[in-house]
């Protein structure tokens, strides 16, 4: 047994959670005072006999006080960090990455059993995000074990994250180690992709829509295609390589719309095929149109609902989106939408479409329903590891 880490006892009856293997223990579920413990550091969870259920790292500022590694006792050292990688490098070589797909995510924070920790790959570069002060209190084991495992050229941090303020922590990027000057280049399904870390989105790139964007190579032949909210355009390079007559990209960045540019020469396709337009979505999308325009639409906008209090707004943001960009699809053409909100529920997603389409005097046939990419797995003992939700439909208008 472990003792050298405080033991915090839950209320009798608050066991029921962790007992299934949930990795977050909230603040109301002690018995314990949980004043005179040092924000980020190990503890051990027990239940109101004393018997230790997990171990994990302590918040003070946050409502999850504990984010549970290991469920029981164990020690957090080099080792279980070590063994905890490992199994996290091996599954995603189960799932066959590393020859065609380059880029993929190594770490999946809870869902990965390292709770604060997401690990990107791009080719032999990492970058890692860190949410929470229990992590960062690790991130040099963390640092030091990427090393000696994979050998990157380069392993560079983008902890920009809001969740960060809430532990105290200040946001932090640069290069962790190695030499990193530019943007990175790697492979997804044989496709070619830069990612730029540092001035990038999220890690650089949106890694989770493999599955779907694999789908919209599939049903793009000879279609004509709007790709809205299209940051670097790698929706636009599957469609373009299954076939499509013309992409046309639209984004709010400059420096995105460059980007699409940069991947359809990555990937020698021709760039009269390819145009691009600056604008504010919500705006150009809601002008008067007087007929579809486009044999598919792909709609991918940014999370809108971030917390359970912007739900109500959300939904409404999300219906005004689908109900203006399914207009532009023609009768028979394929309408492709996405959320990856997390609060926005699936059920509620393909209600909110269907009113949508009603709204529009059409019908929508789902012809597949996609999620995350494997790489950034659903752990079902943690059902918020879960939050990507597309519908590739099937357009019917009604004559």
């Amino acid at each position: 047994m472990n003792k050298g880490y405080p033991t915090l006892t839950l209320k009798q009856g608050k066991d029921i959670s962790i007992k299934y293997r949930h990795p977050w223990v909230f603040s109301g579920a002690f018995e314990s005072r949980l004043d005179g413990l040092k924000n980020g550091e190990l503890v051990r969870v027990a239940d109101f006999e004393g018997k230790i259920l997990g171990t994990g790292t302590f918040s003070n500022k946050s409502m999850i006080s504990v984010r549970v590694f290991e469920f029981g006792d164990a020690v957090i050292d080099r080792a279980w960090l070590k063994d905890k990688i490992q199994q996290a490098i091996a599954y995603r070589k189960l799932l066959g990455y590393g020859t065609e797909t380059t880029g993929y995510r190594l770490c999946f924070s809870e869902a990965d059993g390292l709770p604060g920790l997401i690990v990107d790959k791009y080719d032999n570069v990492l970058v890692l995000q860190i949410s929470t002060l229990g992590m960062e209190e690790l991130k040099p084991m963390v640092v030091d074990i990427l090393k000696k495992l994979l050998s990157p050229t380069a392993i560079v941090e983008q902890s920009d994250l809001p969740v960060r303020r809430e532990e105290g922590l200040p946001q932090s990027s640069g290069i962790l180690w190695g030499k990193f000057t530019e943007a990175v280049t790697f492979q997804e399904n044989g496709h070619k992709f830069f990612a730029d870390p540092i001035n990038g989105q999220k890690t650089g790139f949106f890694l989770d829509q493999k599955d779907l964007r694999s789908a919209i190579e599939h049903w793009s032949k000879g279609k004509t295609v709007l790709n809205l909210f299209s940051y670097t355009g790698a929706a636009a390079i599957y469609a373009l390589s299954g076939g499509a007559k013309s992409v046309k990209n639209i984004d709010s960045s400059e420096w995105a719309l460059e980007g699409c540019e940069t991947n359809a020469k990555l990937n020698k396709l021709k760039k009269s095929s390819l145009s691009s337009e600056k604008a504010d979505i919500f705006e150009w999308i809601s002008r008067p149109i007087h007929t579809p325009e486009y044999d598919m639409v792909i709609l991918d906008p940014p999370a809108i609902i971030k917390a359970r209090s912007d739900i109500e707004n959300g939904k409404k943001a999300y219906h005004f989106l689908n109900r203006a960009a399914m207009r532009l699809v023609k009768d028979g053409g394929i309408f492709v939408t996405s959320s990856c909100s997390h609060h926005l529920s699936t059920d509620d997603f393909r209600s909110m479409l269907h009113r949508a389409a009603v709204q529009n005097n059409m019908s929508l046939r789902v012809i597949g329903e996609y999620g995350q990419s494997a790489d950034h797995p659903v752990a079902l003992n943690f059902p918020e590891s879960k939050y990507l939700k597309s519908f590739l439909c099937f357009v019917e208008r009604t004559k």
